[in-house]
């Protein structure tokens, strides 16, 4: 079975992969969006992230049109409405398809480890240090879940 670090994918605006900074970290990989009911979610992934990416810890969102066409932006836009309204800081990736046949790899390799489609934006999935996929959360859990706190300090 594969594992994260098998596949490559850019960064907003084209930057360089984004795979190779995620190796022994604990990823949280999330489908985002910037029109979306769900998007406050940013300001908890943010503060996630900030609060335990000293112990190796990385969200990685990951900009998708197929709900709603609810991300419709540019890289550009996309970057600067993340920084500008949730100070977004984490690795955002180039937007993809998440479901479908033209969902990028990575996605499909989620949904092998966790099957069925993507339900909408802000689907979450956690990946342990060794690249392997350990659990999805559908996209109303919010970054301040119980649960999902827990599994994030599970996997820490």
């Amino acid at each position: 079975m594969s594992v994260l670090q098998d596949f490559s994918i850019h960064g907003l605006g084209g930057s360089a992969d984004l795979i190779p900074d995620t190796k022994d970290k604990v990823v949280l990989a999330v489908n985002v969006a910037s029109k979306c009911g769900l998007t406050p979610h940013y300001e908890g992934l943010q503060k996630l992230f900030d609060e335990l990416k000293d112990q190796n810890f990385v969200v990685v969102g990951f900009p998708c049109n197929q709900f709603g066409a609810q991300e419709p932006g540019t890289a550009e836009e996309i970057q600067t409405f993340c920084e500008t309204n949730y100070g977004v800081s984490f690795p955002i990736a180039e937007k993809i398809d998440v479901n479908g046949d033209d969902k990028h790899a990575i996605y499909a390799w989620l949904q092998e480890a966790f099957p069925g489609d993507i339900e909408w934006n802000f689907e979450k999935f956690l990946i342990d240090r060794n690249g392997k996929v350990i659990k999805r959360y559908p996209p109303a859990t919010t970054p301040e879940d119980a649960g999902l706190l827990q599994d994030i300090a599970g996997a820490l």
